[in-house]
């Protein structure tokens, strides 16, 4: 049996984000044309922009650590993404479809910002400090994303949805 080692972890764990990344670049369109809010729109289409650069950075820590850039599914996004395609079609034309997909867009964040969080750490352990640097890049982006869509969540969706 092959020894499996943090750098096994790290290796499987970024296979694992990068098949999310991209599962996550095909789930925010229909998000945006789902949502109704303006602002919510522009904060799913702005985050498509950022997905597709977080994309380009893990190619790039894919090749410092020397490997192929390859995905493995990563059954937490497909949940995760399930939910929101189901709060899409159950809430579809209601006041709170907006406070549903925020819900669900943070729900991705909060994953990735876990898995961020703990590649950056053990890209530092691992001594690939390059990689490290590229991951805490997206980790920040997600950090703000968050707080971004909590910051519209209380601010908007939230009440509209309950005043509806």
């Amino acid at each position: 049996m092959v020894e499996k080692t943090l750098e096994t972890l790290f290796h499987e764990t970024l296979k694992d984000m990068y098949y999310a990344e991209r599962k996550i670049l095909k789930a925010l369109p229909k998000m945006e044309r789902a949502a109704s809010h303006p602002d919510l729109k522009a904060a799913f289409e702005k985050h498509r922009m950022e997905t597709e650069v977080q994309v380009e950075r893990l190619q790039q820590v894919f090749k410092i650590f020397g490997k192929r850039a390859q995905g493995k599914t990563c059954d937490a996004i497909e949940g995760i993404i399930a939910e929101a395609e189901e709060i899409m079609d159950d809430f579809k034309g209601q006041p709170a479809i907006d406070a549903g997909l925020a819900s669900s867009a943070q729900a991705v964040e909060h994953y990735e910002i876990a898995r961020y969080g703990t590649l950056a750490r053990w890209a530092g352990d691992l001594g690939l400090e390059d990689a490290k640097a590229l991951l805490v890049a997206t980790l920040n982006e997600e950090e703000a994303t968050d707080k971004a869509l909590t910051t519209l969540a209380e601010a908007s969706l939230n009440p509209s949805a309950k005043a509806a």
